[in-house]
Order: structure tokens, then C-alpha cells, then sequence
């Protein structure tokens, strides 16, 4: 599991594997987001680890949430995957998935009742 972050005005998701079924670490960090000035509700997802908090973005900044997390040591940044760059990856290895699947297809028509049609069905 890897690091996310997607923020718009006055919503930020996380995503942390340092949170995922960890609930100490969960209850102490809702704590520490919730005492903030500015900071409406925060939702933590155990099983996946992923932090949703909802605040007013005339108070506080989403970067201001993010600085917190990382001293905390909950967050990376450096190692976080941006909503484009998740977006890219799963697109990305859905089209592979998907060649390989035509490939296979094709190959298997090719090879249809010869002695080599076996190689298609381990493709």
C-alpha cells in the first residue's frame, strides 16, 4: 500500500499505510485534527487507511493538515501518489491487463486445432 493524497477546497483525503488497522495511531490523530481551528470533521477508514477530513479552507490550509500529518510521521508526501498520477497507474495497468488478454484471444484462434493449441490456454 502506498501513500495518496487528493485535496480540493475544503476536502482532503489521505491515504497512509502507517493508519491502515492501526487504531491507536487512527483515535490519537482524529484527536489531534479535530482540536484544530478550522477543521469540521475528520473520518478515518481502518481497513484501508484513508483519512477524510472536511474543513474550512478560509481557516486553515489543506497544507497545513499535510505538515501535521508528516511531523506526526502518519504522511510522506514525497512518497504520495497525486489523484492524476492513481488515476494513470490504474488506467495504465487496465490497458495492459487488456492486451494481454486480446493477445491471448488472437493467439488462441491462431493455434485452434493444432498441436500447439495448448500454448494458448497457458497464456
Amino acid at each position: 500500500m502506498s501513500y495518496y493524497i487528493h485535496s480540493t477546497p475544503g476536502r482532503l483525503r489521505i491515504r497512509s499505510p502507517i493508519i491502515k488497522n492501526n487504531k491507536t495511531a487512527a483515535d490519537e490523530l482524529k484527536k489531534s485534527l479535530s482540536a484544530l481551528y478550522g477543521i469540521g470533521t475528520v473520518d478515518i477508514n481502518l481497513i484501508t487507511g484513508s483519512i477524510l477530513v472536511n474543513y474550512n479552507f478560509k481557516m486553515v490550509k489543506h497544507t497545513d493538515i499535510v505538515d501535521i500529518l508528516q511531523r506526526k510521521g502518519y504522511f510522506d508526501a514525497s512518497k504520495a501518489l497525486t489523484n492524476d498520477e492513481y488515476i494513470h497507474k490504474a488506467v495504465s495497468n487496465a490497458g495492459d491487463m487488456l492486451g494481454k488478454s486480446i493477445f491471448g484471444a488472437f493467439l488462441g484462434m491462431a493455434l485452434k486445432d493444432t498441436p500447439l493449441s495448448f500454448l494458448a490456454i497457458l497464456i
